[in-house]
């Protein structure tokens, strides 16, 4: 690439979070997470203001667009802001997600039956194409179940959920973490005509992601009091977004 363009945009897919100390960007297309340091931070917030790369360091832009986070524009396309978070104590999360360490409450085998339905159905469409695309295409289902969503669960029918998806997964053979919980949380729900939203976020220090649900009242559901350390950067299916 001898020529760098003059003009560039981020990706739509693109989420920023500014800790100060570090900038965290997670790419939602290929589920790709890159850090900046401060001084790279401000030259990326400077050209999403404006969307020009002449005042940023060519090996910088270079990389930034060759690691597909920004792609070349022919006018000026400010891009999304810059989310500002701050850093809460360090942790190293062993305390905050010690998942497969404790088992989960029992719940009624008709959930537990309905939780692993839904499980599946997640395993089957993140391995359903390329590995660098699974990450989208979880948050496409996620999209695509919340649409069909009538009302908001309550807190009581969004923590059976919960519960039930979790001890579905004290069985699973394959990887369920927090990404896949969540969302077969999200799809057991929308199967019964009730919504809760997705939420993705960031903590620093060191960094680290955490998927999520809550309530309307953005209340986590089964989450430790540590949730609060996690910045969200993309939610899915709250009334008032659009995926």
């Amino acid at each position: 690439m001898a020529d760098l363009p003059l003009f560039a945009s981020a990706r739509s897919t693109v989420r920023s979070v500014d800790f100060g100390h570090v900038m965290v960007l997670v790419d939602y297309r290929d589920g790709r997470v890159r850090c900046l340091l401060p001084a790279a931070a401000a030259h990326w917030v400077n050209a999403a203001r404006t969307g020009r790369l002449d005042t940023m360091p060519v090996a910088l832009s270079r990389a930034l667009i060759t690691g597909g986070l920004l792609t070349p524009a022919v006018t000026p396309v400010p891009w999304r802001k810059v989310v500002a978070a701050s850093t809460p104590k360090a942790s190293w999360g062993g305390i905050e997600h010690q998942a497969g360490l404790q088992r989960p409450p029992r719940t009624s085998l008709h959930a537990t039956f309905a939780a692993a339905a839904a499980l599946a159905l997640v395993f089957a469409v993140k391995h359903a194409g390329p590995s660098g695309k699974a990450m989208l295409r979880i948050t496409r289902l996620i999209a695509a179940a919340a649409s069909t969503s009538r009302r908001p669960a309550t807190p009581a029918e969004a923590l059976t959920a919960v519960h039930a998806v979790r001890a579905a997964a004290w069985w699973s053979p394959g990887r369920t973490a927090c990404l896949e919980e969540s969302a077969a949380a999200v799809v057991l729900l929308a199967a019964q005509r009730r919504r809760v939203t997705w939420c993705h976020g960031i903590a620093a220090d060191p960094v680290r992601l955490h998927a999520w649900v809550q309530t309307d009242d953005k209340s986590p559901v089964a989450e430790p009091s540590f949730i609060r350390a996690y910045t969200p950067v993309l939610t899915l299916g709250a009334r008032h977004q659009r995926p």
